[in-house]
């Protein structure tokens, strides 16, 4: 069982600071969901939330520095960016038309009241910020022991109030390595298409939490398994049971080898993270059975072209959407970097996104054969690079032929410094100038 209090002073002084604050209006505090169950569990929380009796605006007296745009609700935010703290009136809640917020929100004065309105027994420890004693009203202290995750009252119910909670439900079973209580998982499954009552900015951020946080393999496999994904990213999902060349990959399908490399690469790294779950999202259109072996034929073209429409289906910010296929489009690549002109090579590897291309080669290795001698290889050569001399062609150049700005500029610049990498014989200044005039030329003539 947890312990029955946990230690005050180790909270952050921000958090003991509130609290007090609170006190001296005659209030009483607790800690509650995510943070006690993470604080049981050994993890340093991310965020504080904190249960008042007090009223919003008797919170807003005591804390006049807080934010209280959502006060009519019962929240009000302590303004510290390195350490969210949210301070919430206990509430009772009923009716969820939208399916993401209450109709009505019922101020109450006791722990058990407010229990009720949240969505796993997990989270639903109160730890008292006057004593450090453990309030458990609805058993999640015992579901926690013995790593049983579900919700608090008819799970269906639960899920239909708010869709999300499904998303949140994978989550923290990966999360927290928690099991799913059979009649909670039996009522997800059948929840699952209540997913696209949820707008793309909580799709993302939610599926963005899961693929970012511990146990994120975990979290996409319970995601396939359970059919949410299904019907959010049907084609991630599809990638489940496509076979690979063994001799290649060893652990088996296509999702087993998503799942893997999504374990391995940093945590907290949305970049890397989205690019882990899509970078073979083109395998399964292009699998076919060769003569030799299992192939996926433009698979990388393919995956960056299906990243970029789905990151965009859920909004995700451009800049992620044109990283992500980037590193899409060049995931394979390293296979060659061994064997390329020693110019094409020293090219790429000068290229400021290069160091996230190598990060993710690492994992996408350690999630197939684990063989890391092109990593290494590829290591050494960016460590031995000597400094940087200036490029023999540059977009000024281009501008100078009479090329509009625009893309072509960057198209011309890229063909050229092509063929200088692949010119059998080296190229000075003169000589590329004298290159590019004539692709210019070539191009515009068709």
């Amino acid at each position: 069982m947890p312990p029955a209090k946990i230690d005050l002073a180790s909270l952050p002084p921000q958090v003991r600071m509130v609290a007090a604050a609170l006190a001296a209006a005659k209030g009483r505090s607790w800690l509650v969901g995510g943070t006690v169950r993470d604080l049981l569990q050994g993890r340093p929380p991310r965020d504080f939330d904190i249960a008042t009796d007090l009223l919003p605006d008797a919170v807003l007296r005591a804390l006049p520095a807080s934010d209280g745009r959502d006060a009519r609700y019962g929240t009000c935010r302590w303004p510290d960016a390195k350490l969210p703290i949210s301070i919430t009136t206990l509430r009772a809640e009923a009716g969820y038309r939208d399916h993401r917020h209450p109709d009505h929100v019922v101020f109450v004065d006791t722990v058990a009241a407010d229990a009720r309105r949240r969505d796993f027994t997990v989270n639903a420890i109160y730890a008292d910020l006057t004593t450090g004693a453990l309030l458990d009203p609805v058993g999640g202290g015992a579901d926690l022991a013995a790593a049983r995750l579900q919700t608090i009252g008819e799970p269906a119910v639960r899920f239909a109030e708010d869709p999300l909670r499904l998303l949140r439900l994978v989550r923290f079973a990966a999360k927290c390595q928690l099991q799913i209580e059979p009649a909670t998982q039996a009522a997800a499954v059948a929840a699952a298409t209540g997913l696209t009552t949820l707008s793309a900015e909580r799709l993302f951020g939610e599926l963005t939490l899961a693929f970012t946080s511990f146990g994120r393999g975990r979290a996409l496999r319970l995601l396939v398994d359970l059919g949410l994904l299904a019907v959010v990213l049907p084609e991630v999902a599809a990638m489940d049971g496509v076979t690979q060349p063994p001799e290649y990959h060893p652990e088996g399908d296509v999702l087993t080898h998503v799942c893997m490399v999504l374990d391995h690469v940093p945590d907290d790294h949305a970049l890397l993270a989205w690019s882990a779950v899509l970078h073979d999202v083109g395998k399964p259109p292009t699998w076919r059975r060769a003569e030799d072996r299992i192939r996926f034929d433009g698979h990388d073209t393919l995956s960056a072209k299906m990243s970029t429409a789905i990151l965009r289906r859920l909004h995700a910010p451009n800049e992620l959407q044109e990283a992500v296929a980037d590193v899409c489009l060049q995931h394979i690549r390293f296979a060659a970097l061994p064997g390329m002109r020693p110019v094409k090579a020293e090219r790429w590897l000068r290229t400021p996104a290069f160091p996230l291309h190598l990060a993710f080669h690492r994992a996408d290795c350690l999630g197939s054969h684990g063989k890391l001698d092109i990593f290494h290889f590829a290591e050494q050569r960016l460590a031995a690079l000597p400094p940087l001399v200036q490029p023999l062609l540059q977009g000024k150049d281009v501008l100078a032929l009479g090329i509009a700005p625009g893309p072509e500029v960057g198209d011309l610049l890229r063909l050229a410094n092509d063929a200088i990498d692949e010119s059998p014989t080296p190229m000075d200044r003169a000589a590329a100038l004298v290159l590019l005039r004539d692709l210019a030329k070539r191009r515009h003539q068709g």
